[in-house]
């Protein structure tokens, strides 16, 4: 079942890559007592991912935190090696917190998964944005056709909050 409007962020652990090496970063701790935007891209350095998601939410995290946004995030089912590479190559700077679903396992608890083995990239995250408050989510915008990028830019978010 798909996560709903009003339902809480399911508890797992993303993998980041600090000066400290792999951490977890506990879905608990991390949207609790604030307001988040996270997107969701099938993979790191593919063509829509890289040449629009990323950037959109890059170019207008400013403008997010400017509405109550405490925090941007990209999550993928990539490792957190491949996420911080990801992230250095887009240049996110501090405007996107890089998030690891190595395991898929967020994908999978959200209901929010695509098969992409026709690729060759397996069990992957649909493309989606999200507007989690306090751990709670309060909007949900998921693509129809993962491949195009329409409802979960940061533009159409700008408009929800």
């Amino acid at each position: 079942m798909t996560i709903q409007i009003g339902d809480k962020v399911p508890s797992v652990n993303f993998k980041k890559i600090t000066a400290d090496g792999l951490v977890d970063v506990p879905s608990d701790d991390y949207f609790k007592g604030r307001k988040v935007a996270l997107f969701s891209v099938p993979g790191a350095f593919t063509p829509t991912c890289s040449a629009q998601h990323v950037p959109s939410f890059v170019g207008n995290a400013d403008a997010l935190k400017a509405k109550g946004v405490s925090a941007v995030a990209c999550v993928s089912v990539n490792d957190a090696f491949v996420m911080k590479a990801w992230g250095e190559a887009q240049d996110v700077g501090d405007a996107v917190e890089m998030l690891a679903d190595g395991n898929g396992e967020f994908a999978r608890a959200t209901g929010l998964t695509l098969d992409a083995s026709g690729f060759g990239l397996g069990e992957r995250s649909t493309r989606f944005s999200m507007i989690i408050d306090d751990g709670k989510l309060s909007q949900l915008n998921v693509e129809s056709n993962p491949s195009e990028m329409d409802v979960s830019s940061a533009e159409h978010m700008l408009g929800q909050l």
